[in-house]
């Protein structure tokens, strides 16, 4: 749920005239917000954020934080190819959920990063980043929307 606000404050920057660089820039700093985002909301929907008794929730801050070193690419794409920055950090966030299939025993999780990280690449070749970043909002509520129908009827080792 939090990356349908951050990838509404991406579609905002590239809605812009501003130049380029700057749009990266600033789309860079819309990422930002994420964890606290992410915070709020699982306030908000009353669910745990992180539980401290549960060993995996160690492995899902590592999992989340191992997107940071890819983000590197994003960093380098910033200047060598500006257009398509918005496209590596969809593809980025796509390429991240695979792991958390397996954490959180989800095929939502396996199939959107597939759907994303390749959907992404078709879309971000040929649209521009404005466009993607209103294709990625979308996705994600359809994401979320799912994820909320999957976790509801999860059985979690119930026979």
């Amino acid at each position: 749920m939090a990356s349908v606000i951050i990838w509404a404050l991406v579609a905002c920057v590239h809605a812009t005239s501003l130049d380029p660089l700057t749009k990266n820039l600033l789309t860079f700093c819309c990422t930002a917000p994420l964890v606290p985002i992410a915070w709020i909301i699982s306030r908000i929907i009353g669910v745990k954020f992180s539980d401290k008794e549960s060993p995996f929730s160690s492995l899902g801050i590592i999992l989340s934080c191992n997107q940071i070193l890819y983000l590197l690419i994003a960093m380098w794409i910033y200047t060598a190819i500006p257009d398509k920055m918005v496209m590596v950090i969809a593809m980025i966030f796509g390429a991240h959920l695979l792991p958390f299939g397996w954490l959180y025993d989800s095929k939502t999780y396996y199939v959107m990063s597939v759907i994303v990280s390749i959907g992404t690449l078709i879309v971000g070749l040929i649209t521009p980043p404005l466009t993607l970043a209103c294709v990625m909002i979308v996705v994600e509520i359809i994401f979320s929307t799912v994820l909320y129908f999957e976790d509801k009827n999860h059985n979690y080792g119930k026979q």
